[in-house]
């Protein structure tokens, strides 16, 4: 952060102003979108500061993403539409995972 500052000093300075920093162990972090995909952090280093009782959280680490769509959701479509599993699975992207949306709109 600050070039040259002793570590044990920036302790310092950052306790003055109020801010306290601890690690984190964990083994995976999983952030789920309102879009319905995931972001999963794998080998994850999470640090949470507060600051002024404000917490943040800082996560670094092996990042994918992945769709939250799940088999059984195909399935289901595929069963009371009589569309491929391709198919389904498209229609479900397209709606964001929104089971009720994709059947009306495959029933067409």
């Amino acid at each position: 952060m600050f070039p040259g500052l002793n570590p044990k000093k920036m302790q310092e300075l950052m306790k003055q102003m109020g801010i306290s920093q601890e690690n984190i162990g964990s083994s995976q972090v999983i952030i789920n979108q309102i879009d319905g995909k995931k972001i999963i952090i794998e080998n994850p280093s999470v640090t949470k500061m507060k600051i002024q009782g404000q917490e943040t959280f800082q996560i670094t680490g092996d990042v994918k993403e992945e769709d939250f769509i799940s088999e059984g959701d195909i399935k289901t479509v595929m069963e009371k539409t009589g569309v491929s599993k391709e198919k389904a699975k498209k229609a479900l992207e397209k709606n964001n995972g929104d089971l009720a949306e994709t059947i009306l709109e495959l029933s067409d």
